[in-house]
């Protein structure tokens, strides 16, 4: 069930707000001991608050769509009076004394929250093997990576253990393990969220959005998150050019992936959209960038902890002692050239107003592998996981990811990337494509 048809489930009384919870709450119970989802749960707490809002439906208040939806926030969220461990020993026992303005926009909208849900070590990682707090699985196979750092998020979500579980999204933490469960996940504009009240990492490449079943699921979640967001005037397909990369994105592919991403840019072309092939900019160069400058932001967040080597788990630490070693000299001319790539890549979007790539080059690999094999070639899994995705956080595009097939049972996901603001477009063509790919 998506949130849409939640909701005209709750206003034509087939379902309440209490059965809603219930209904995840059991998932969680179910299915939360093999996957490890969840860090917290507020069985509790989210049924007191589904009662209420039964209540305010039987008076007539309607808060809107997501009204007694049950929804999980990512674990580095601040919660108030509940526990917020971003997913590390530092913050294992902080409890926040404030929501986030995130968490308390959805709750204004009559969003359930039903726990707050497992993520990799400060978010700094691809697979979401915690050393702390556990290993998140993927529901498709148990022994493979969900993807991360938003791996339990995409889980709940995957699992209908949530409705949608918000996500933040450094260098595709959003859109990674979207791919990886077969579900929807949202980078939007880089600000367009507010972040406050959030644990960062890289504060230049940080986004927050949301992970749900479905396109429709994504947008009335975006309005939620951010209600005084920019709309983008509606435009029918046929006035719209989708961009395949003729460079970069195809290169190191399954080719499964591969040929359904251009399936999904042909049905997209029967529906009155025109496709064109294009040349994108240095994609290799604005990943390295990427990586230099959260090497960096990250390196000088956790300088208050660095004493503590004790308590990193091992992966983090070397990136953390990899970020110290980099000479500011080297920060600010990634940054210079950041923002020559980013000229470049505005320009392809003078063309066309969509890029179509994979999300991923490959489907979830197993959990503990640390090299998967792309065109013959061994690469380091966390590089080739992120390397479709992470150069869009640098420019702050938006860039959502839908499911569209699976390759041995295993989901991977379409990226469709935007200008900024312009998420409305998105959702269109989104939502339009949904029915016609392979899931």
């Amino acid at each position: 069930m998506t949130i849409p048809e939640a909701a005209l489930a709750l206003r034509s009384r087939q379902i309440s707000c209490r059965e809603l919870t219930e209904h995840c709450l059991d998932q969680i119970a179910k299915l939360d001991p093999r996957l490890n989802a969840f860090l917290t749960v507020t069985a509790e707490q989210a049924r007191a608050q589904a009662a209420a809002l039964d209540r305010e439906l039987a008076d007539g208040q309607d808060r809107g769509p997501l009204h007694g939806i049950p929804i999980a926030h990512k674990d580095l969220i601040h919660t108030q009076g509940i526990r917020t461990t971003s997913g590390s020993k530092f913050y294992a026992d902080f409890v926040p004394a404030d929501d986030a303005p995130v968490v308390s926009n959805l709750a204004r909208a009559g969003a359930v929250l039903v726990g707050k849900t497992g993520l990799h070590e400060c978010a700094y990682g691809v697979t979401s093997e915690n050393p702390h707090f556990g290993v998140i699985r993927n529901p498709h196979d148990p022994e493979r990576t969900p993807g991360g750092s938003s791996g339990g998020s995409a889980v709940a979500v995957a699992c209908q253990m949530a409705f949608q579980a918000t996500g933040t999204d450094t260098g595709g933490s959003i859109r990674l393990p979207a791919s990886y469960c077969g579900v929807v996940g949202l980078k939007p504009t880089y600000g367009l969220v507010d972040r406050s009240g959030i644990q960062p990492l890289g504060s230049s490449l940080d986004h927050i959005g949301p992970i749900t079943r479905s396109v429709a699921c994504a947008r009335l979640s975006l309005d939620a998150m951010a209600p005084r967001r920019p709309r983008s005037a509606p435009r029918p397909l046929a006035e719209l050019c989708i961009g395949l990369p003729e460079n970069f994105y195809f290169a190191q592919c399954s080719p499964a992936i591969r040929d359904a991403v251009h399936r999904a840019a042909s049905q997209a072309e029967a529906l009155g959209a025109r496709v064109e092939t294009v040349r994108v900019p240095d994609i290799a160069s604005l990943n390295a960038v990427s990586r230099l400058i959260l090497l960096v932001e990250a390196s000088a967040l956790y300088e208050p902890y660095w004493s503590r080597r004790e308590d990193f788990g091992a992966d983090v630490l070397a990136l953390i002692d990899q970020g110290r070693l980099v000479p500011a000299t080297a920060y600010v001319n990634a940054q210079r050239l950041r923002k020559s790539l980013a000229a470049e890549f505005r320009a392809v979007f003078h063309r066309v107003d969509f890029l179509f790539t994979p999300t991923t080059p490959a489907t979830a690999q197993r959990i503990g592998a640390r090299q998967i094999e792309l065109a013959g070639e061994m690469i380091d899994a966390r590089v080739a996981s992120t390397s479709l995705v992470r150069a869009i956080n640098v420019i702050g595009f938006p860039a959502l990811s839908l499911p569209c097939g699976q390759e041995n049972g295993l989901p991977f996901g379409l990226q469709i990337v935007a200008r900024p603001y312009e998420e409305d477009l998105l959702f269109a063509i989104g939502e339009a494509l949904e029915p016609r790919l392979a899931r």
